[in-house]
């Protein structure tokens, strides 16, 4: 029986480190692309470590004086999209989680709420609205319209549905109305549901480019992914007149590689944010996706 164990326990475990190296086996190879010189980028000669190592990309992207504009704005976005965001979930999941006979209409809004996670009002429409409400290269165009993800909101609901009721009836009785009970009673057992839709919410609001691209008109407005995607080496300026210092810098770079260092920056920060909530991560969705 020790044996069978063993011998099933190897092979989950050859499973699990087969599956880990498709995992970053992508990202080293980017990682790896965006080190090397253009031309042995072209040639396709990097897989896994980089050739003729160079700096240059990174160096063309971290120049720009916009790069940090672009970054705080992002940063200040994902800062705000939390403190916003977080308090209209909880509210709504919390409403949500209570019984017809609590919440008569619960349902109703159920079903609203669901429909608008499945459908939208397209495009044109949604850029009418948000152009009648002065939002257009308006740092808000980047929250308000993105305050509410059904999807998280349904994994807190969940969560709340199955706290016993009987911590609820106790706050009653010793006096705590209904915010109270949510404050005290609910979001304290719920830190890892908490940090699961934190860390959805961030990544969700730092990966977005679309908004910044199509709401708007001022690049100084842009969040870094917005930024980063209108990046482009100017290859029509690769002439003999160019400062040779500078020609010399950009022979090193081409498309194949500044776009790998675009990827590489803009993940970054994630990598670093998601070893901190990375222990919550699975029992708050696991807490969040069930319901006895």
């Amino acid at each position: 029986m020790a044996r069978k164990t063993s011998v099933s326990t190897t092979v989950i475990y050859i499973i699990l480190v087969f599956f880990t190296i498709i995992c970053l086996a992508p990202i080293i190879n980017i990682v790896s692309i965006s080190l090397s010189e253009s031309s042995e980028a072209i040639a396709g000669n990097v897989y896994f470590m980089p050739k003729r190592f160079t700096l240059a990309s990174y160096e063309r992207i971290l120049s720009e004086s916009a790069f940090t504009q672009a970054f705080m704005v992002s940063v200040i976005r994902i800062i705000a999209a939390v403190a916003v965001s977080l308090p209209v979930m909880i509210c709504m999941a919390y409403a949500l989680s209570k019984s017809k006979r609590v919440f008569r209409e619960r349902d109703i809004v159920m079903w609203i709420a669901v429909f608008t996670m499945l459908f939208n009002g397209g495009l044109i429409p949604t850029y009418i609205i948000i152009k009648n409400y002065g939002l257009i290269n308006n740092f808000w165009v980047l929250i308000l319209p993105l305050v509410m993800n059904v999807f998280n909101m349904i994994i807190m609901m969940n969560f709340f549905r199955g706290v016993p009721l009987e911590l609820e009836e106790a706050a009653i009785i010793d006096g705590a109305g209904i915010l109270r009970t949510m404050v005290s009673v609910y979001l304290p057992i719920s830190l890892p549901t908490l940090a699961t839709i934190t860390l959805f919410t961030i990544v969700n609001h730092w990966n977005d480019f679309f908004w910044g691209m199509i709401y708007m008109d001022n690049p100084v407005n842009y969040p870094l992914q917005t930024y980063i995607r209108s990046l482009t080496i100017p290859t029509d300026l690769l002439t003999s007149t160019m400062d040779p210092a500078l020609l010399a810098e950009y022979i090193k770079i081409n498309s194949i590689t500044f776009n790998a260092s675009k990827i590489v920056i803009s993940m970054l920060p994630i990598l670093l944010v998601y070893p901190f909530l990375q222990r919550y991560f699975v029992s708050g969705l696991v807490m969040g996706a069930v319901k006895e």
